[in-house]
C-alpha cells in the first residue's frame, strides 16, 4: 500500500542569481591573480586562489540547481534531486582544502613576512569586498532553504571576510608596516570556513547515507501511530531524507484485526495526515496482521 503526497515548498531559489555571482567572481578573480603578480602580494594570490575556488564552486552549483528541476522519468524516478546534495558536498570539502592550504601559507607568512605594494593590496581588495558582498547579497535569501545554496553562500561569506582581512593587511602594512596582520587574520578566517564547511559536509553526507533526518525523530512517528487503536505496531522502519525539503518513510503496520483494503486504507490515509504534522509529506506502509502477537509498537522497531 503505497501513498505518496507531494508537498512542494514554493522557493525563489533563482538560476540567474548564481550564474551572476559566477560573472562576478570571474572579474574579481582575473583582476587579484594579475594585480598578485604585479604587487608582489601573497594575500592578493591566495585570495585569487580562493575566488578561482569559488567561481568553480559556484559553477557546479548552478548546474546541479538546474538538474534538480529536471523531471523524472522511468530511469530516473527521483529525477536529479540529488545533483544538489553532492554538489554541496563536493563545494564544502573543496572549501575545507582551501582553508587548510591558506593556514599553511599564513603560519609561513609569519616565519617570513614579506614586503608588498599595499595600494594594490588595497585597491583590489576593496574591489573584492564590493564584488563578494554584491553575490553574498544575492544568494542570503535562498541560502536558509537550500543546502547547495548555502555552500555557494558560505564560499562567497568566506571571500568576503578574506577581502576585508586583506584590506586591514593592507592598511596596516601602509601606514605601519605591520606584515604579522594579515596572516593572523587570514588564521582566523579559515577556522571559520573549516568550522562552518563541516556542517554542510556532515548534512550533505548524512543525506546521501539515508541517515534519519535531524528533525524528525522515531519516537515522534511511533507516537502517532499509538494514537491509532486499530494499529497494533509499527516495524521495519526505514526513514531517509531526498533533499532539503522531502522526507520519505516506509514501514510495516501491523493491524489488531484483518479489515477490509478500503477499512486499512482509509486508516492509513489518516495515520499519513497525522504525520505530515511532523514534516513527513512520502509514505509507504505495508499492512499486515497477527504478526506473533506482539503488544508494544517499541519492541516492534527494528532497524536495516
Amino acid at each position: 500500500m503505497d501513498h505518496h503526497h507531494h508537498h512542494h515548498h514554493d522557493s525563489d531559489i533563482s538560476g540567474g542569481k548564481l550564474l551572476f555571482s559566477v560573472i562576478l567572481n570571474l572579474v574579481i578573480t582575473v583582476a587579484q591573480f594579475i594585480g598578485g603578480i604585479l604587487s608582489g602580494s601573497l594575500a592578493l594570490l591566495s585570495d585569487a586562489l580562493h575566488n578561482f575556488s569559488d567561481v568553480m564552486s559556484l559553477i557546479i552549483s548552478y548546474y546541479a540547481h538546474r538538474l534538480s528541476h529536471r523531471p523524472q522519468n522511468i530511469r530516473q524516478t527521483f529525477g536529479f534531486k540529488r545533483a544538489e546534495i553532492l554538489a554541496a558536498l563536493f563545494n564544502a570539502s573543496v572549501l575545507i582544502a582551501v582553508s587548510v592550504y591558506l593556514i599553511i601559507e599564513s603560519i609561513q607568512r609569519f616565519i617570513t613576512p614579506q614586503a608588498v605594494e599595499s595600494t594594490w593590496v588595497m585597491g583590489l581588495a576593496a574591489l573584492g569586498i564590493v564584488v563578494n558582498g554584491l553575490s553574498a547579497w544575492l544568494l542570503h535569501r535562498d541560502a536558509g532553504n537550500n543546502l547547495n545554496i548555502r555552500s555557494a553562500y558560505l564560499h562567497l561569506m568566506g571571500d568576503l571576510m578574506t577581502s576585508f582581512a586583506v584590506l586591514a593587511g593592507g592598511i596596516m602594512i601602509y601606514f605601519y608596516g605591520l606584515y604579522w596582520i594579515d596572516p593572523l587574520l587570514s588564521l582566523l578566517i579559515s577556522f571559520y570556513l573549516i568550522r562552518s564547511s563541516y556542517g554542510i559536509v556532515r548534512e550533505s553526507g548524512g543525506m546521501l547515507m539515508q541517515f534519519s533526518p535531524d528533525h524528525v525523530s522515531v519516537d515522534a512517528i511511533v507516537e502517532k501511530v499509538e494514537a491509532f487503536k486499530s494499529i497494533e505496531g509499527i516495524h521495519h522502519i526505514h526513514l531517509w531524507q531526498l533533499d532539503d525539503e522531502t522526507v520519505f518513510l516506509e514501514a510495516r503496520l501491523n493491524f489488531h484485526e484483518d479489515l477490509t483494503l478500503s477499512a486499512a486504507n482509509a486508516v492509513v490515509h489518516e495515520l499519513m495526515h497525522a504525520l505530515e504534522e511532523i514534516g513527513i509529506h512520502h509514505t509507504t506502509f505495508q499492512c499486515e496482521v497477527g504478526k506473533n502477537g506482539r503488544n508494544k509498537v517499541l519492541e516492534r522497531c527494528e532497524y536495516h
